[in-house]
């Protein structure tokens, strides 16, 4: 049963009259609720308007986006960088650029459906799609294989090593990762993924990704060659869309002392949570992400008696299993992390 509120949902929440803390959603860094990125974002919407629909090809062009691209390729570590106005577009994007008779796609286990091809399925072991692989490649040559998949996949199995990922062929296919709930936390300065992925040496490698979970911002963005992104920029597909508020990425470009300052305290307060919960047995997490999945929808329920609300429904469609997860935010007090680890310490 879905609640409805008529705010962001911060640090806390007020429901039917109740009081409860949030650790839900995706807001890693509290930025929504930020006074000093919001009022930089303010100062931008005044400066660049609260839209912007036109093309990128048109004969009038504002620069802010190539200066926000040039400074996340630089950010990530790859050759060149294009944006969108959202994560999902960007991972049709190039699900679209590699839609073509030269290639061959594959999907590792828990791909999201934003790189998802039509009828596209993924396969429910890396073992099952290393033998795929190597039939394909033995069998279809003349076919580049693309494998698709999450960089935190929320099972594990993905960041930080990507264990199961360096048993494929890799120089011989092209890797498609998705690091939407990545970048901007994880990796160096936030840089995500890309180069930790790249020292596995992929014949190529494309990142794609949403910039709001991380960054703040409604956008999305690829990261790829330089010759790639030229190739995909140069779509009809590209042209066609309206790109990202140019308001978002000029924030996104004047922020980084506050990105770093509350990834700071989000690394804190991934500490302290760790700290002290007594027992994590009930979690499946990730070292430096902010993300416990749990299965226990009767620990749900007392999360709630004590005044916390957690992210808990079926995701992404009623028909798929329930996902049930604790978000720690930078947004997040000594005061909210004791009283949720307090909460958790006392279910049995």
């Amino acid at each position: 049963m879905a609640d409805y509120i008529d705010s962001f949902p911060g640090r806390a929440v007020q429901l039917n009259g109740d009081h409860y803390l949030y650790f839900g959603g995706t807001a890693y860094l509290g930025l929504q609720t930020d006074k000093a990125f919001q009022q930089l974002f303010i100062s931008n919407i005044k400066k660049y308007g609260t839209n912007y629909g036109a093309s990128r090809k048109s004969n009038l062009r504002i620069s802010v986006f190539e200066r926000a691209e040039t400074l996340l390729s630089s950010w990530v570590g790859s050759g060149a960088c294009t944006t969108l106005s959202s994560g999902y577009l960007a991972g049709q994007f190039v699900v679209r650029q590699m839609s073509s008779p030269e290639y061959r796609l594959f999907y590792a286990p828990n791909t999201h459906s934003a790189l998802f091809a039509s009828k596209a399925k993924s396969y429910t072991t890396f073992a099952t799609l290393n033998i795929a692989l190597r039939q394909h490649l033995e069998t279809t040559p003349s076919k580049t294989p693309v494998v698709f998949l999450d960089a935190i996949d929320f099972s594990g199995s993905n960041f930080p090593d990507f264990e199961a990922l360096q048993t494929l062929p890799l120089s011989e296919l092209i890797l498609v990762v998705d690091d939407s709930h990545g970048i901007g936390i994880v990796g160096e300065q936030g840089g995500g993924v890309f180069r930790k992925i790249k020292t596995f040496a992929p014949k190529e490698l494309i990142v794609c990704g949403s910039l709001g979970k991380g960054f703040g911002i409604q956008a999305g963005a690829v990261f790829g060659t330089k010759q790639r992104i030229a190739q995909m920029t140069e779509s009809i597909f590209f042209g066609g869309a309206s790109p990202a508020s140019p308001a978002a990425l000029a924030t996104l470009s004047q922020a980084k002392d506050i990105y770093h300052r509350n990834r700071l305290v989000l690394s804190r307060n991934i500490k302290l949570f760790k700290e002290q919960l007594h027992n994590t047995s009930h979690f499946l997490s990730m070292p430096q992400h902010p993300a416990f999945s749990y299965k226990n929808e009767a620990l749900t329920q007392h999360l709630k008696k004590a005044g916390i609300l957690v992210t808990s429904f079926n995701y992404p469609d009623e028909k798929a299993d329930l996902m049930s997860r604790i978000i720690l935010s930078a947004a997040h007090t000594y005061e909210d992390i004791s009283k949720l680890t307090t909460s958790l310490n006392s279910y049995k």
